[in-house]
């Protein structure tokens, strides 16, 4: 250890030039390049930098009709009120299922969503 310590010390005294000049003779010595240990350790700590970025949570839900149950009239009732379709349209949509009912939604309102699907007898999925 006190070996490194003093090399380091008299490095601390070089000029830039000189410095350089070390590393030059340095890689030559020892076949290898500055480039290509910095390209080797770039990798490992973007890599590292990736894993330790914290994940996001995601804020905009897709409420998916999968499938209509028994109660299609029901089903199509409370599409006409969450989207405000038609009555041709909402039809077309149920009878299209699995199908978007609504993209981009919040948490909040992709719940109330789904409880008025189940209670109307359909299967619905969040996504």
């Amino acid at each position: 250890m006190y070996k490194v310590k003093s090399i380091i010390e008299k490095i601390k005294g070089l000029s830039l030039l000189e410095a350089s000049e070390l590393v030059k003779g340095l890689a030559e010595a020892r076949g290898v390049s500055a480039a290509a240990a910095t390209m080797a350790a770039a990798p490992a700590a973007a890599a590292g930098a990736a894993a330790a970025a914290p994940v996001e949570e995601k804020t905009e839900f897709n409420v998916i009709l999968t499938a209509v149950g028994g109660n299609k009239i029901g089903v199509i009732k409370a599409v006409r009120e969450v989207t405000s379709l038609g009555l041709k349209e909402a039809k077309d949509l149920v009878e299209a299922a699995p199908k978007a009912i609504k993209e981009g939604v919040n948490k909040d309102e992709a719940e109330n969503i789904k409880k008025k699907f189940t209670e109307a007898g359909a299967t619905v999925e969040i996504k």
